[in-house]
């Protein structure tokens, strides 16, 4: 049986607890995850004894080779999405049909329920999301290889880096060495930050020199061939940099070790989160970090479950995460530093190792 045929079957043991007997995914994502299927515009349908995904044309022969033994529906050209869907259900009496609630407009439901109003369409939140929390060892391999096209190609910038680049010069870099390693790209538009541009969590590159200030934040992953995600952040030291700026540094990094090292399955997202906020907390600069730990990763950069306050699901063996603690201090920079953490039967393990000690972190432009 195939992993994909093992995550619908699992997600069909949790339609009877919110009280549907079929369920309409229309995330590409999710249908992708569950299917195995690497395109778009395709939705799936569950209904009691099959699934059907609902597809066009241009699909045809894709879909025959990604998702073998898969009912397939290929709608005409011009035909709407609306009319496969009530094609399929025919005369099936399905009295509930559970939706994604959180990825369909309030225009598409609109017109689901009117075309196909002899359904009852019921809100559903979740279901596959909570699924994909726990990687299969198939997905563990692929976010493997995605920390480490990403390690490969911030080597290659790091020992390129000029004085004279700008920020964006180095963003465009990294994305083209991941695609040279064999990557599809970057998993998200990368943050490359110098100077006081650092205490901007999400700094857009700009035209700016990185030699003009000492230090330089870059935020990266790289998206494998397959899909799946990786999200480091590392600050390099390009010259002399403020003792206070040398302070934060060595207070995120503790900050960070101490919250990997409380990782294991059991332990609460939140307490992760909590202790990390106390090293930064006792080190003065707790109003400072105004942000999360981290994130599950996979298909999507940012899943659950989330490293943060108020978030207080056990963690499972099979997650992965990131740990990315944070000081920013405006008009002077920010430093953030972020690893790849799988959650173990016993414990945990750090999936990436780009250096990041203080010492590790200087580096000489050219």
């Amino acid at each position: 049986m195939s992993r994909f045929k093992l995550r619908r079957d699992r997600l069909r043991r949790s339609f009877k607890k919110s009280g549907i007997n079929g369920f309409l995914v229309t995330n590409f994502t999710n249908v992708s995850y569950l299917t195995g299927f690497s395109g778009d515009d395709s939705f799936l349908l569950f209904l009691p004894d099959r699934e059907v995904l609902l597809s066009d044309p241009r699909y045809t022969t894709q879909l025959q080779e990604e998702c073998p033994g898969l009912e397939i529906e290929i709608r005409a050209p011009g035909t709407a999405m609306f009319h496969s869907i009530r094609k399929t259900l025919g005369k099936s009496r399905q009295t509930s049909i559970g939706f994604e609630s959180g990825g369909m407009t309030v225009q598409m439901h609109q017109r689901l329920c009117s075309e196909i109003a002899d359904v009852d369409w019921v809100s559903c939140s979740g279901l596959i999301e909570t699924l994909r929390m726990v990687k299969d060892r198939e997905e563990v391999r692929a976010i493997r290889k995605a920390v480490d096209l990403a390690q490969r190609a911030f080597a290659v910038t790091r020992c390129s880096l000029r004085g004279d680049q700008k920020e964006r010069a180095v963003a465009h870099g990294l994305e083209n060495q991941i695609r040279l390693f064999g990557g599809r790209g970057c998993s998200f538009p990368p943050i490359v930050a110098c100077g006081p541009r650092a205490a901007l969590p999400h700094a857009t590159p700009s035209e700016a020199s990185i030699e003009s200030h000492g230090l330089l934040l870059i935020d990266w992953g790289a998206d494998e061939p397959g899909g799946y995600k990786s999200d480091l952040t590392r600050v390099l030291l390009t010259g002399k940099i403020s003792p206070k700026l040398e302070r934060i540094y060595r207070l995120v990094l503790k900050a960070q070790q101490r919250a990997i090292d409380s990782i294991r399955p059991g332990v609460q997202c939140s307490a992760v989160d909590r202790i990390a906020r106390k090293v930064i907390d006792s080190g003065g600069f707790g109003k400072y970090f105004g942000h999360g730990l981290g994130h599950g990763l996979g298909l999507d950069i940012h899943e659950g479950p989330r490293l943060a306050g108020g978030c207080d699901l056990p963690l499972k063996a099979g997650m992965v995460v990131t740990v990315e603690p944070g000081i920013y201090l405006p008009g002077l920079g920010g430093v953030r530093i972020e690893d790849d953490i799988l959650v173990t039967r016993d414990g945990h393990e750090v999936l990436s190792d780009v250096p990041k000690d203080w010492d590790d972190s200087h580096v000489t432009l050219g």
